[in-house]
């Protein structure tokens, strides 16, 4: 009598491991959706340009791109605002390199100081503060790019006291797929963690 060599079994081990992969699968494509979804809405709503004739007591620009201090200086010009913070500047730069490259006379800093502290954004929000609480301010024009709004916001809403009200005042760009998606990426980000509790 021949006896038969029992077979193993796998088909079921191999089938928990499809049916992981499988699940691990749907997630990774919701979690795409989900991202893609948002990315939609943030690249469609765009923070625009605030009218000139809104004032607040002071003006904010963040250092990082193009024509945001000259359109701070267009602001102080307009009568929009009294004073003007540029946060994030170089230690070494000075008032007269900043009228230079802004293509406007240095008188016109007469009435602006310079946040030489920041790096980022999140510093450039406590620096802020720091300036909004040393001149007791209740209103600022936050002046930034488009795409880094809303991430400017959310660390300008994570220092200042709600009293304190934020115009936000698009600069007008042409920003690429690219940099919008890693902005978004930022924004994202930076929100879930201060959702779990980041500083």
């Amino acid at each position: 009598m021949v006896r038969e060599t029992p077979r193993r079994r796998n088909g079921g081990r191999n089938g928990s491991k499809i049916g992981l992969f499988g699940i691990l699968g749907r997630v990774v494509a919701i979690l795409a959706l989900v991202w893609l979804g948002g990315f939609l809405w943030f690249s469609l709503t765009l923070p625009e340009p605030a009218a000139l004739a809104q004032k607040t007591d002071a003006v904010v620009v963040l250092t990082g791109g193009a024509g945001r201090t000259a359109r701070g200086l267009e602001v102080l010009k307009a009568g929009g605002a009294e004073r003007m913070l540029v946060s994030g500047v170089g230690r070494s730069t000075t008032r007269k390199q900043l009228a230079a490259a802004a293509g406007m006379p240095k008188s016109r800093f007469a009435t602006t100081d310079l946040g030489y502290e920041a790096v980022d954004t999140r510093s450039n929000a406590e620096e802020t503060m720091r300036w909004v609480r040393a001149n007791n301010f209740t209103s600022i024009r936050l002046v930034t790019s488009a795409g880094h709004m809303r991430r400017a916001r959310l660390e300008l809403a994570r220092v200042l006291p709600a009293s304190v009200t934020v115009l936000p005042d698009a600069v007008p760009t042409q920003p690429q797929a690219p940099s919008i998606a890693a902005e978004y990426s930022k924004f994202l980000l930076r929100r879930i963690a201060l959702a779990l509790g980041a500083i």
